[in-house]
């Protein structure tokens, strides 16, 4: 059954314009230091889909898309096993090119580092990471996240492409669970 979000969501955290706002300083960031240059996003999906999509619009310099799929998740869809297992790799060749990650949340940081340590071994001219979500007091493996759009506390959150149990990512804010209610009604 699916539910009305309306009956756990704790608070709106980041609503639709400072998102869309963020994003746009973002881009601008990412032209300037990459003017020149083109860069190739891998966007790690699902969750980051919404985020690339805004973001590209957003950036001036030649860019080619791919995408990645990693499960970090175990038995239970909320918690991360912390062993992430690549199910969809890279189509094209990224030596000597200039490759960014393109995350919808950075928190204990296994995955993502994963996905660098993955592909480092195939000798890109750069590799960096851009996230829109950080929940950098989770972070439990070093790893530098060069582009962040909010940093958040450590909330379950969801909306903008973040999703509870597969439904959600549509929502056009970043909203918190109230895990209590959340639980409540399973």
């Amino acid at each position: 059954m699916i539910r009305d979000y309306h009956e756990f969501l704790e608070e709106v955290m980041i609503d639709s314009a400072a998102i869309q706002r963020r994003i746009e300083a973002l881009g601008a960031q990412i032209s300037k230091d990459y003017a020149g240059e083109e860069i190739v996003l891998v966007c790690i999906l699902r969750g980051g889909v919404l985020f690339l999509a805004d973001l590209i619009r957003q950036i001036s310099v030649p860019i080619n898309i791919e995408f990645m799929s990693v499960s970090s998740y175990g038995v239970g869809a909320r918690q991360s096993s912390g062993q992430p297992r690549i199910t969809l790799d890279v189509n094209s060749d990224i030596r000597n090119r200039n490759v960014m990650l393109v995350e919808d949340i950075v928190d204990s940081g296994h995955t993502i580092k994963a996905v660098v340590d993955f592909l480092s071994t195939r000798q890109p001219k750069s590799l960096r990471v851009c996230t829109l979500l950080d929940k950098y007091e989770r972070r439990e493996v070093d790893i530098e996240v060069d582009y962040v759009g909010f940093q958040i506390p450590n909330k379950f959150v969801f909306g903008y492409g973040l999703d509870i149990d597969e439904y959600y990512r549509n929502l056009p804010f970043i909203g918190s669970v109230d895990l209590t209610r959340y639980m409540a009604s399973e």
